[in-house]
C-alpha cells in the first residue's frame, strides 16, 4: 500500500480552471454561429453535441477495454440525477431563453453573473460548506470582475425577462450544488445524460416553433463546440466538485467570461479596453486569494462507507485480496480518524465548522 502526498491545490483547482477555459472559449465560438442559427436551435445542438460526443466516449472506452476506474451510477442516485437534469438541463436553459426574449441583452449579460452568486450562496447557506473571510473576498473580487466585464452602461432591468433570467441562474445554482451529491460517480455518464436531456428539449422546442436545422457543416461545428465547451467542460466541473466542493468550484468557474473575452480578442479581433483590463485585475486578485487559501485545522472523520475512484493515500488505508492498479474504484469503508492537514470540502471533508 502506498501513501501519496501532493499539493492541496491538485487536482481540483486545475480541473475547475480547465472547465472554465473550455466553457469560456465556447462563448465567442457560439457567437460566430449565432449569425446563421436560431439561439434555441443552437442551444439544442450544443447540448446534443455534448451528450452524443460523451456517449461516443463512453461506448468507445468500453469497446476498447479502457473503462475509467469510476463508480457507476446507482439506483440511489436516481432522484439526485433527475433533479440535476430538471434544474440544470431543462429548466435553466428554457428560463434563460424565455428571459432573453423579454429583456435587453445588456441586462441579461449582467444577470447571468447571478449563477456564480447562487452557487456559492447555496453552498454556504444551505449546504453548509465552510467559508472564511479570504474566500469571501476572493469570490467577491471574481464576481465584481465579471460584473465589470459585462457592464454596458445601461444597468439591470428587473422586468419579467430579468426575473426569468434570475430564476435560470437559481436553477443552475441548485444544479451545481446537487451535482456535488453525484460527484463520486462517473462524470462522463452524468454529463452525457444532462447533455442529451437539455439538447432534446431545446431542439424539440425550436422545431415546434418552426425553426429548421442548419446546414450540415454548421450543425457539425455547433456539435463540436458543444462537445468541448459544454460536455468536456461539464465532466471537468463534476471532477472539480469532487475535490473542491460547490462554492470554490463555482468561484473558479466564474472566470469563464473573462476567458471568453480573451479568446474573442484573437478570434473576433475585439479591442483591448480599460473595462477588460479592470475586470482582469479584479479576477486576478480573486484568483490569487483563492489559490493562497490554506484551510488547516484538526478535524475528525466519522466512519464512512462509499464508492468512488481513489488511490491508497492517507484517507484510504484498506487492504485488497491480491494486487490492484491505481486509481481504482470499489465500495470501501473508512474507519474513524482524527488528524490535521490542509484540505478542501471534498468527498472526505464535509464536516461542520464551529
Amino acid at each position: 500500500m502506498t501513501t501519496r502526498t501532493h499539493s492541496h491545490l491538485w487536482p481540483g483547482v486545475p480541473l475547475a480552471l480547465a472547465s472554465a477555459v473550455l466553457f469560456g472559449a465556447a462563448a465567442p465560438l457560439s457567437k460566430l454561429l449565432l449569425g446563421s442559427v436560431d439561439p434555441q436551435m443552437l442551444a439544442g445542438l450544443l447540448y446534443l453535441g455534448a451528450g452524443l460526443g460523451l456517449l461516443a466516449v463512453h461506448g468507445g472506452r468500453a469497446a476498447l477495454g479502457l473503462e475509467a476506474p469510476e463508480a457507476p451510477l446507482r439506483r440511489a442516485d436516481g432522484p439526485w440525477l433527475a433533479a440535476v437534469v430538471l434544474c440544470g438541463g431543462i429548466a435553466g436553459p428554457l428560463l434563460l431563453l424565455l428571459g432573453l426574449q423579454h429583456t435587453t441583452a445588456s441586462s441579461g449579460s449582467l444577470l447571468l453573473n447571478l449563477e456564480g452568486l447562487a452557487t456559492m450562496g447555496l453552498a454556504w447557506l444551505v449546504f453548509r460548506e465552510n467559508v472564511e473571510r479570504q474566500l469571501l473576498l476572493g469570490a467577491g473580487a471574481i464576481l465584481a470582475g465579471a460584473l465589470v466585464l459585462s457592464w454596458q452602461g445601461r444597468g439591470v432591468s428587473l422586468d419579467t425577462g430579468g426575473l426569468l433570467i434570475a430564476a435560470a441562474c437559481l436553477a443552475w445554482g441548485i444544479d451545481n450544488n446537487l451535482t456535488r451529491k453525484l460527484s463520486s460517480a462517473d462524470p462522463v455518464l452524468i454529463a452525457l445524460i444532462k447533455g442529451l436531456a437539455a439538447g432534446a428539449v431545446n431542439l424539440a422546442v425550436a422545431l415546434l416553433r418552426g425553426e429548421s436545422l442548419p446546414p450540415l457543416g454548421t450543425t457539425a461545428a455547433a456539435a463540436a463546440v458543444g462537445f468541448l465547451g459544454v460536455g468536456v467542460s461539464l465532466v471537468l466541473f463534476v471532477l472539480a466538485l469532487r475535490h473542491l466542493g460547490s462554492a470554490r468550484t463555482g468561484a473558479y468557474f466564474s472566470l469563464a467570461p473573462f476567458i471568453g473575452a480573451l479568446v474573442a480578442l484573437v478570434l473576433l479581433h475585439e479591442p483591448v479596453t480599460g473595462q477588460l483590463l479592470a475586470a482582469g485585475l479584479l479576477m486576478g486578485i480573486g484568483l490569487w486569494l483563492h489559490l493562497a487559501e490554506r484551510h488547516d485545522h484538526e478535524h475528525s472523520h466519522e466512519a464512512l462507507e462509499h464508492e468512488h475512484s481513489h488511490v491508497h493515500d492517507e484517507h484510504h488505508r484498506h487492504g485488497h485480496d491480491g494486487p490492484v492498479t491505481e486509481p481504482h474504484s470499489h465500495r470501501h469503508r473508512h474507519a474513524p480518524i482524527r488528524h490535521k492537514h490542509v484540505h478542501y470540502p471534498d468527498l472526505h471533508h464535509r464536516h461542520r465548522h464551529g
